[in-house]
């Protein structure tokens, strides 16, 4: 069992809630953002923001503590873990800020280009899921059946007055972007929501995001 698993075995303190956690293990802070059915643990040097490793996926509660299956795990070659048994520490600080608009879990499901809409299939294998949980957010491209990991970026995050700001944590692309603020226009309609700006390139961009439903 190597030492990442083990980070994960801890004494249940209290009953699960949606919160951020966060704690630093040898110069390298891990943040955990978990709500009701579904947990992210990201490992980033705490130095430079330098990315180390992400995992996630949606858990059961068990009587000693919760059964995580990963939809995603970007350290799989070397660990081969596609799930993992652990409950929560009290040594972990919780960092969570005010809840904020755009909450919960969403999918990439299209770009609105000059021609129109162009929306994705939502059932495929390969997906892009945006974390969005008490002022932190997460990306992260991935594909459920071959446990292959894409890409991860996060940080926190600001919504309001149809303004959504981002600022990068870490980046698992090109570590030389953390630090930098991302604003978007957003719109929200029904459970589609419309991410209007620049990207990290700074090339023009119009997402469309799918308020995501369990599968």
């Amino acid at each position: 069992m190597n030492k990442l698993v083990l980070l994960f075995l801890f004494c249940l303190h209290s009953v699960i809630q949606a919160q951020v956690f966060t704690f630093t293990v040898d110069g390298q802070n891990h943040r955990v953002l978990m709500d009701d059915n579904y947990l992210i643990e990201t490992v980033f040097m705490k130095i430079d923001g330098a990315f180390v490793l992400s995992r996630g996926g949606y858990f059961t509660n068990t009587a000693d503590g919760i059964d995580l299956a990963f939809e995603f795990n970007s350290n799989y070659a070397l660990d081969g873990l596609t799930s993992i048994s652990f409950t929560l520490n009290n040594t972990w600080n919780k960092i969570s800020q005010a809840d904020q608009e755009l909450e919960g879990k969403w999918l990439m499901a299209g770009r609105v280009k000059a021609e129109g809409e162009q929306r994705r299939n939502l059932t495929d294998s390969r997906k892009t899921l945006k974390f969005l949980l008490d002022g932190y957010f997460q990306w992260t491209a991935f594909d459920i059946e071959s446990m292959r990991f894409i890409g991860s970026g996060g940080g926190t995050y600001s919504a309001q007055n149809r303004e959504y700001i981002e600022t990068l944590d870490y980046f698992s692309r090109d570590n030389r972007k953390v630090g930098k603020v991302l604003p978007f226009e957003f719109l929200l309609n029904d459970d589609d929501w419309y991410h209007k700006g620049l990207n990290s390139k700074g090339k023009a961009m119009h997402e469309i995001w799918r308020r995501r439903i369990q599968s």
